[in-house]
């Protein structure tokens, strides 16, 4: 099989940001914009899964979720993948192993919002995950104390970075995280299917605007 997979270099920083995308919004956008500036990254993967397993609803076809995304991201180390239909990985822990034996010398970050680490202790092997992996953690509306009194950020508690040493974070051996505050956005893919649903007039072209672009 010929993978189309995105170039990256022994010793170069990369950022990993997961998730459905469905839709992608201006959160998103603004957790990258945030990432790539506190954490110094070389690059930034935006990993578009092909479905979610902690999700009961299918999310839209992966292909339209990969167009949304591409015309939201237009900076030059910024790359919108497909990376998990291509390997025919689903659990994150897989889909970091597999990455890592492809790119070998190659630093990975995990990065998610404060609701993903409220609930990492229900990912599969997310212990390995967090001893694999640096893990950056942004600031969500609403979810600083589920996240902070979280399953993992109790047992991780003493591998959490001061988030002055953002920067470091790439080069520090796991278990290794960072919470970062933020200024807050209010958009949620959840809420915009359903603005989606009621359809025009709901608001949802407002709250759906926010691009990146190189400079």
């Amino acid at each position: 099989m010929r993978w189309r997979l995105p170039r990256a270099e022994p010793g170069q920083v990369v950022g990993l940001f997961g998730g459905s995308f469905d839709p992608p919004h201006a959160g998103h956008v603004h957790l990258t914009q945030e990432a790539m500036k506190r954490l110094r990254l070389d690059r930034l993967w935006w990993l578009v899964s092909p479905g979610n397993p902690l999700k009961p609803d299918p999310p839209a076809p992966l292909v339209e979720r990969l167009a949304q995304a591409r015309a939201r991201v237009g900076h030059p180390r910024v790359v919108i993948t497909d990376i998990e239909a291509q390997l025919g990985t689903r659990a994150t822990i897989d889909t970091l192993s597999r990455l890592q034996r492809l790119y070998p010398g190659t630093r990975f970050v995990w990065l998610m919002g404060a609701d993903n680490l409220a609930g990492f202790h229900c990912w599969e092997r997310w212990q390995d995950i967090a001893m694999r992996v640096p893990i950056a953690v942004f600031a969500r509306p609403g979810q600083r104390l589920a996240a902070l009194n979280s399953p993992t950020a109790r047992l991780f508690a003493r591998a959490r970075l001061r988030a002055a040493n953002a920067a470091l974070l790439g080069r520090r051996a796991p278990p290794c995280w960072v919470w970062l505050d933020m200024p807050m956005r209010p958009e949620s893919s959840t809420a915009l299917r359903r603005q989606a649903r009621r359809g025009p007039g709901s608001g949802g072209a407002q709250t759906y605007a926010g691009n990146i672009a190189g400079r």
